[in-house]
């Protein structure tokens, strides 16, 4: 549970160390481990280390997000019924990144989900999938800055727990 209390969506600077491939890898494999729907196990992941190739990626995405993060970790989704007309992908990399934003805290990074503008009009997560060679059929969705935090994590507020969660039945403040 400590895990998921500290985790934050930090959007700040980060220190240019490394991540070792070993914790990359770790990452990744929490995010695989999710649950998929009727397992058809839609998420793919790629990880991006190498310098160079972190400058490719960045100069596509805007506004710039993330540049300072010496690792990056792409999420892709294929759009696999499950069975009828169901598919299942979005929840299906969900999961997926929740996992990864936990092994990340756990590992003592920091990342932040970031989907909005990479999947908008623009198009940006083809630019990336484009450099990163993905296949057709393939949707990179988005990226995960991944490094230790050169900044405070800021604390956020969440609402208080019987604003948002009852048991047996929803209930309003003018019920409780």
């Amino acid at each position: 549970m400590n895990t998921i209390f500290e985790r934050r969506s930090y959007r700040g600077r980060y220190k240019s160390t490394p991540v070792p491939r070993e914790h990359l890898k770790m990452i990744m494999e929490a995010g695989l481990a999710a649950p998929s729907g009727c397992n058809k196990q839609t998420v793919s992941i790629i990880a991006v280390d190498d310098k160079e190739l972190l400058e490719r990626l960045h100069s596509v995405i805007d506004p710039p997000i993330g540049t300072t993060a010496p690792a990056m970790i792409c999420v892709l989704t294929q759009k696999i019924f499950a069975y009828r007309d169901k598919c299942f992908n979005v929840q299906d990399y969900s999961a997926a990144i929740l996992n990864m934003l936990l092994e990340c805290v756990h590992l003592g990074y920091q990342s932040c989900w970031i989907e909005g503008h990479i999947t908008d009009d623009d198009r940006i997560g083809d630019k990336m999938a484009a450099i990163l060679g993905v296949p057709e059929g393939y949707e990179l969705v988005c990226f995960l800055p991944i490094g230790i935090a050169d900044e405070p994590v800021r604390d956020i507020k969440k609402k208080p727990f019987d604003e948002r969660a009852w048991f047996n039945g929803f209930k309003n403040k003018e019920e409780a």
